[in-house]
Parts: structure tokens; sequence; C-alpha cells
């Protein structure tokens, strides 16, 4: 094994009889370790987005979600809070209502959805840290007001700061879904728009909160919610929680964690990564065949020393462990030097932010590409490597070396 990486190692550092070969050498080097780089800078890339998004989805949805296993709404008095808010761990639970409505304000229309929340939502939710303009207040002292989503406020050109004009919410009034009479057929409350926040697009057009008094009174509910969200303090067993909670609720109830409420986000968001990544190994094939090449010839070059070999008593393993040996060398050599370059590249873009998004306007939540570096993802790549010049190191070694000399087996 030492004799056979000695011989490797010296064939790979060794002038070359032919420039030629130096240079398809050279290239099959650059080759990998610029497809290293990619692999990991991308996945580190993805990582980062999948992290803002993570956080911006994560804002607005609570840790778990409980919903009515049938029917829309369930009646909170038979929820069994207590047993849910002695869990250890859990640090509070808001009720929710949600229901589609009709929004108008001055001349302009909008359907979107009121969320009625408890007075204890803000305390349990970071959404208050999304307002862009205004505030989030629900409730002062007699007066009920609506936080906007930032698309609704443009659909309907909202401006908290405006206070001569309220904004109108109608909602179809139970049971009287037949009545061709506008006045008959919905439920109308007017409220204050006090704020406006933006977190994502899907959320931004969609919502309008509420406070909780004020939904049930528009939609004629006395202590149905149709859902309950839960938060619990940091460093949490999730899993653990989740499975505790479902137990004290039964089957009665479905809970969710914050990525089974948005499964399908998450899952484009894996598909997109894991074909982002065959499509880097594909590239990472196609230069593999440089490495090919560069093998080749360099055994038809040493088809000379393979003889010398052959006769000092060499058989013909030793010598493919020679010349697989060396193309291992290329394959470690250029992911360590991807890897490394990948590293150095993916730290200042993670510190300094030098490669920022287009229009640095705020159009953006974050001003620059972000990245997020996993051990895994390191790990994984060397690996791939490894493996692709694995496969580009077996032709030129089983084949060339059998047809290069006669050689004691």
């Amino acid at each position: 094994m030492r004799l056979s990486f000695f011989i490797a190692k010296r064939y790979l550092i060794s002038k070359k009889s032919h420039n030629l070969i130096n240079i398809i050498s050279i290239i099959s080097v650059v080759g990998l370790s610029v497809g290293t780089i990619a692999l990991i800078v991308v996945l580190s890339v993805f990582n980062g987005f999948e992290d803002v998004i993570k956080s911006l989805y994560f804002t607005f949805n609570a840790d778990l979600q409980i919903t009515a296993q049938q029917g829309k709404t369930f009646n909170y008095s038979k929820f069994p809070y207590e047993k849910i808010i002695d869990i250890q761990g859990v640090s509070g639970v808001s009720q929710v209502v949600e229901e589609d409505a009709l929004f108008k304000y001055m001349d302009k229309q909008h359907i979107a959805r009121i969320k009625g929340v408890s007075d204890n939502f803000i305390e349990l939710s970071r959404i208050d840290t999304m307002i862009v303009n205004g505030s989030f207040i629900l409730q002062e002292g007699k007066s009920e007001f609506a936080v906007v989503g930032s698309g609704i406020a443009w659909y309907l050109d909202v401006y908290p700061q405006n206070i001569s004009n309220l904004l109108s919410i109608y909602v179809p009034r139970r049971g009287n879904a037949s009545s061709f009479n506008f006045e008959n057929a919905f439920n109308s409350r007017a409220v204050h728009p006090s704020g406006v926040f933006s977190i994502q697009q899907e959320f931004d057009e969609k919502y309008v909160f509420v406070p909780m008094h004020f939904a049930r009174e528009l939609l004629e509910y006395t202590d149905e919610v149709t859902s309950v969200e839960i938060r619990y303090k940091p460093g949490v067993d999730e899993d653990k929680m989740q499975s505790n909670v479902q137990s004290i609720l039964g089957n009665d109830y479905v809970v969710k964690n914050r990525f089974q409420q948005n499964d399908a986000l998450f899952k484009i968001l894996r598909s997109e990564k894991t074909a982002i990544f065959l499509i880097l190994i594909f590239i990472l094939i196609l230069s593999s065949f440089n490495m090919i090449g560069s093998l080749s010839i360099l055994i038809i070059e040493k088809n000379k020393d393979i003889g010398i070999l052959a006769s000092m008593g060499a058989d013909l393993k030793l010598i493919k462990t020679i010349f697989f040996t060396e193309g291992m060398l290329i394959s470690f050599i250029s992911s360590i030097i991807g890897l490394v370059i990948g590293f150095a590249i993916l730290f200042i873009q993670e510190n300094y932010g030098l490669l920022q998004l287009s229009g640095g306007d705020g159009a953006f939540v974050i001003s620059a590409y972000p990245v997020k570096m996993h051990l895994l993802d390191f790990i994984s790549v060397f690996g791939t490597v490894m493996v692709i010049g694995i496969f580009a190191t077996i032709y030129p070694v089983m084949y060339l070396t059998k047809e290069s000399s006669t050689i004691k087996k």
C-alpha cells in the first residue's frame, strides 16, 4: 500500500514528458474543484434562503396549531386549556377565529380573511416586529382596531394615518345564505386600521387581524374558535411536545407543528434543493471525463515503467493500485481545494455580505444572499466527489493496464 501510494504521488507531481498531459491533469483538478465549489456554495445558499423563509413563516405561524378533526369550529369551553397550559415548556395558548370576508375601504373592495385573536396573541407571536406602517394595536380602551397585510393595504389604499376613514368588513350572515337583500345577507362592522404588516406575499395579501370579540360578534359566534395556537419555550423537544399535546386532546383534534402547517412549501424547498444538487452532480460527472483522459494518457506514457515494474515482480494488482491511487489523489486534492475555497467564499458572504440582492431599496427582507453552512453538506459533497472519482478511475485503470503490457497476475 505504501509503495503504490509513493509511486502514485511521484507520478502525480512529477513533470510529464508531454505538456499536454500536464495541462489535462491541471484541467481535471480545476474542473472537479470548481464543481465542488459550486455544489457547496449552492447548497449553503439554499440553506440560507430556507432559514429566511422559515423565520418569516414561523413569525406568523404558531409552534403548534390545534384544529377540530371534524367541522370548521369547536367550542373553546370544552377545550382542556388547563391541561395544555400545565405541560412543561408551554409558554402560552391563544384562541383564533378565521373566516373569509369582504373588505371595503372608501370606494375599493377586496376579499381576504379576518383573523380574530385573543389578547395575549401579541405576547406569543413575533408579528409586531413585522409592522411596516403604524403599530400592532387591536384594542385601546373601548376602541377596536385592525392590522392589515401590506398586500391588502396596497389593494385598498389603506393608510393608518388616515383617521377619517374606516375599514368595513362584511361576512355572510348565518342562516341567511339565500337572501337577496344585501343588508340581510351580510353582517358588517367597521374598524380603524392601526397598522400594516409585511411578512410574505401569501400572508400579506390574505390576512387582517382583529380582536377576538370583534370577530365573534361579526360571525355570530359565542365561544367557538377555528383553532388554538400554542407557543412553547426555547429548547423544547418539538416532537415530544406535539406528542404530549395530541395524547391529551385525543382523536377529536388535529395537532400540527410549524412544518406541517406549511407542508407543501417545505416539500417544494426540499425538491428544489435535491434537483439542483443532482444537476450539479451531472456537471461534476462531465468534468470527471478530463480525469479519465488524464489517467488514460498517463498510463500509456508510463507503459515502459509498467514493464520495468512487472520485470521486478510487480503483479497486475499492484499496477492497478498505483494508478487507482493516483486517480483518488486527484479527486481528494480537487475536493479539498474546492471545499476550502467554497468555505472561504461562504464565510466572507456570511460575515460581510459582499454579494447583494438586486434592488437594494428595501424590496427584499434581506439585503445580501443568505448562506448557512452545514457540516453534513460538506461531508456529502466530499463523499460525492470521491465516489465520482472512483467511477472515473475504474475504466482507465481496469482496461488500459491490461493493454499496456504483459504483466504477471
